[in-house]
């Protein structure tokens, strides 16, 4: 079996990719990044020679197949952000019903009996593909993760609404985010039996879905996104079970990657092909998306983002009303993709003071933890609720995000309107 590369830190895959970027150094498909928008201006080029899986049938009307009830969803163009409140007292992992979809084109509906995963590049130790059926997956050890999958763009409509700066993107509140308990097999383990070289550093999967096309008509390909070796043969999984049933198709059916602990663009749906690459990779989600662009960051943009922040949110309406003279038992929950979470204080006066939340699960790596504070209201009138999460990393929330164009990451302590009557 052929010996698989050390991993290296994330931070310096991170420093290392955007040295190259910055350089010139990029590939991106096999395409420099001088020559990357002209020749993704002609449509298919970027998947032209990547050996096809399978074509995606056409999508359901609206681009998402399962019901969309109004009072658990935010439709949000091609996304259904899930509406937070919906969540209260539905335990740990968010039913599938009221798991959030986040596409960029729509969803395919395929058929597992045709599927397969085909694996390929220079960083395998022979040039021919190795394909998998997923009856193939099905003979590995199954392994089971509960962890948390969210958008980066998460809580994006507070850059604007909280501290008044201008992003591009969808106008995500706290709902682009649910956690699952998900089944499947090891990246790691399938990359090894595909004959993973020495030599390879990347691993990029694409999806299925219809390819991605933007607002000026350049053709993007389908999704795809490059993973480090260190990462990919760390905690992915290429999970087939959601919740101990068979994925959604809106999940991603048959098989997605799941990369636990950062953002959702990383953790492909739909995955069809796997390149193992011995030179870093590209593609338009590491290099023109999901980066920090703006005043506060490098001029030509910051690292690849990986991991998540923290962040908390109320499993309340906005700008809920609330009885006066009554007691209430408020609830929310707070993650991070750095660690657990480890401790939440509470305002119910704007931040005035503070007290600690009482939380109800231990704190677990790409996980959330759920919380509840009693309130009972001194007078009629409008509050602002606030929550603080810490993780175990030391990671606390702060009072602002620092803004980047596209809206990424925002992490501050989230403003939460209610009205006592």
């Amino acid at each position: 079996m052929p010996t698989s590369p050390m991993p290296t830190p994330e931070s310096a895959y991170d420093r290392r990719r955007l040295r190259q970027w910055l350089a010139g150094a990029a590939r991106a498909d096999g395409v420099s990044r001088r020559d990357l928008l002209r020749l993704l201006a002609a449509a298919g080029l970027a998947t032209a020679a990547v050996p096809t899986a399978l074509a995606a049938p056409a999508a359901a009307a609206g681009g998402i197949v399962k019901p969309l009830p109004e009072d658990w969803f935010t439709v949000r163009g091609t996304n259904a952000e899930t509406k937070f409140a919906s969540l209260a007292g539905t335990g740990y992992h968010t039913p599938v019903d009221h798991f959030f979809v986040r596409n960029h084109t729509s969803t395919p509906v395929l058929d597992a009996a045709d599927w397969t995963l085909t694996l390929w590049g220079d960083g395998l130790t022979h040039d021919k593909p190795v394909e998998f059926t997923l009856d193939d997956l099905k003979k590995f050890p199954a392994v089971t993760r509960t962890a948390f999958v969210e958008c980066a763009g998460n809580g994006r409509s507070f850059f604007t609404g909280q501290q008044g700066q201008t992003v591009t993107g969808t106008a995500w509140t706290l709902g682009a985010i649910g956690t699952a308990r998900w089944r499947g097999v090891r990246l790691a383990d399938v990359l090894r039996r595909a004959g993973l070289g020495r030599h390879a550093v990347d691993v990029m999967p694409r999806g299925l879905d219809p390819d991605y096309v933007t607002a000026d008509g350049t053709n993007l390909g389908r999704v795809r996104r490059p993973l480090p070796l260190s990462k990919a043969l760390d905690d992915v999984l290429l999970a087939y079970e959601m919740n101990g049933e068979p994925l959604p198709y809106d999940h991603g059916y048959p098989v997605r990657v799941l990369v636990p602990s950062w953002i959702g663009i990383a953790s492909i749906k739909w995955v069809g092909d796997i390149e193992v690459s011995a030179q870093p990779l590209y593609s338009p989600w590491n290099t023109d998306f999901y980066r920090l662009f703006g005043a506060a960051h490098p001029e030509d943009g910051g690292a690849p983002l990986t991991r998540q922040t923290v962040k908390s949110a109320w499993e309340l309406a906005w700008d809920a009303s609330l009885d006066a003279g009554a007691e209430h038992r408020l609830t929310g929950r707070s993650w991070s993709g750095a660690g657990g979470i480890v401790r939440v204080d509470v305002s119910t006066d704007g931040g005035t003071t503070w007290r600690r939340a009482r939380l109800h699960d231990a704190p677990q790596r790409a996980g959330w933890v759920r919380w509840s504070t009693d309130w009972r209201p001194p007078a009629t009138g409008s509050y602002t609720l606030l929550a603080r999460a810490t993780d175990s990393a030391g990671r606390t929330q702060p009072d602002t995000t620092v803004v980047n164009t596209q809206g990424y990451l925002f992490d501050a302590v989230v403003r939460h309107p209610v009205h006592v009557v």
